[in-house]
Parts: structure tokens; sequence; C-alpha cells
């Protein structure tokens, strides 16, 4: 018990939230910043989830290993949004084919810093998260179907087991030279057999997860709990912290006359 009490009190804060608390809080700040297109609430939100990434024991280089993907993406569209929007304001630069003016430079400022704003909190989530005590609040507080929150934990704790099969289905098809070399279309083609390789691995573990919590009894009515799932004065802290960050947003938005309703 005292070797259980010394990790709970190392783990980082926003690590001892509940989930739904946490997940409520995501909730309130992509509201937000659904509702409006402007660089200013996007930047006032991102630069405050910026900052609590080190209450959940995160850094910049964690941020970019486990989020790049939504990072590159949201770069892409602020960029194809520049140059597609149609042209408001003085031309700041001018390839014939496609253009960016002040108004549509804004535009694609705005979508980008947005996206980065939606996505920032849910890496921060699942981050910070134990798949195992979402699923404990989702069951006891939340009051979901249990199969249904089964069903998530598993698709939870497979996610990690998928990167590193995909990871290990790569290292073994490069041992034998598929993949490694060739042209670019042949690279193509060996990464889509190893997309293929990687979902019959994925059948193959969910039918003998399925096969496994069958035969344990996840399946009956009777259902009793190891841990609790309770709420404490850090969760209202939380939820004050999502409140106050999305306030924050669309306030400076509204200040600096930038709110763009999407409506």
């Amino acid at each position: 018990m005292r070797n259980v009490l010394s990790i709970r009190g190392n783990e980082a804060l926003l690590t001892r939230a509940n989930p739904l608390a946490k997940f409520a809080a995501v909730v309130l700040i992509t509201l937000v910043l659904a509702l409006s297109i402007d660089w200013v609430s996007a930047s006032t939100a991102l630069l405050g989830e910026l900052a609590l990434f080190p209450l959940a024991g995160l850094s910049l280089r964690l941020l970019w290993q486990r989020g790049w993907p939504l990072i590159i993406a949201a770069a892409l569209g602020g960029w194809s949004t520049s140059i597609l929007s149609a042209d408001s304001g003085r031309i700041l630069l001018d390839a014939g084919i496609w253009s960016i003016s002040e108004g549509s430079l804004q535009l694609g400022l705005g979508f980008m810093l947005r996206g980065l704003a939606i996505a920032l909190p849910a890496i921060l989530l699942m981050s910070c998260t134990d798949p195992t005590d979402l699923a404990d609040a989702l069951a006891q507080k939340a009051k979901l179907p249990h199969r249904f929150v089964l069903g998530t934990l598993a698709a939870m704790r497979l996610v990690g087991l998928m990167a590193e099969e995909w990871q290990t289905i790569g290292m073994a098809r490069r041992a034998r030279g598929v993949g490694s070399r060739g042209t670019p279309s042949q690279r193509f083609r060996a990464m889509l057999g190893q997309s293929f390789g990687l979902l019959v691995q994925a059948i193959r573990r969910a039918s003998r997860l399925a096969v496994t919590m069958e035969a344990r009894g996840f399946g009956g009515s009777e259902r009793t709990w190891a841990r609790e799932s309770s709420y404490s004065l850090l969760d209202a802290w939380v939820l004050l912290g999502g409140v106050l960050l999305a306030g924050a947003a669309a306030l400076a938005a509204q200040w600096a006359g930038t709110w763009n309703f999407v409506w």
C-alpha cells in the first residue's frame, strides 16, 4: 500500500484528475474554438494549452512525437485555406494561379491555429489519462453500457500495441529487403502490404481478446469494481481551468475585433 501511495504522489497533477472532468474541460474549449475562425481566440487557447503540458508531465518533444500528423495536417490546412480563399485586402503574394491576400492569410492562420488548439487538448487528455481510469469513470459516473466501456478500453489498450506491431512488421520486411529500396511506387506498394499485415494482426488480436473477455465473464450483468472512480477538489479546478481558458479565448477575440462567427 505504501508503494502504491508513493507512486500516486509522484504522478503529474493532471494525471490524478478524474478523466470525466478533463474530458468536460476539453469539450468546453473545443466548443468555443468551433464557433469562430480567427487567429486571436485560437492563439490564446493554444498558449494556455501549451502552459498545461508541464502539469501533465509532458514536453514539447513528446508533443511532436505523439501529435506530428495532426500538426502537419493543421499546417497544410492553413496553407491551402490561404491560397484557395477569396482575396480581401492587400495582395501579399501573387504567383499567377494563386495568390495570398491579407484577408486570406488571416483566415488560413486562424484555420491552422484553430486546428492545433483543438488537437492539443485531445493529445493532452490521452497522454495523461490511464485507459482503465477512463473506463471506470465512464461506467461508474457516466453510467454507460458495460460492453461499450469495455470495447473502448480494449481499443485504447490496443492502439499502443498496433504502433509497436507496425514497427515490428516494418523491420521484418526490411530484413527481407522489402520496402527499403526501389522506386516510390514500389515503396508505396510495400507500405500497402505492410498495412495489410497490420490489419491481419489487428483482427487476430481482437478475436483473441473477445474470446478471453467472454471467458472471464466480462459480458455478465453483475459487476464489481476493483477501484472506485471519485471526484475531488482537483477536478473542480480542472473544470474551472477549462471555463477560464475558453472564456479568455472568446473575450480576447471580441476585444481584438477578430471574432468571426462560423455561421
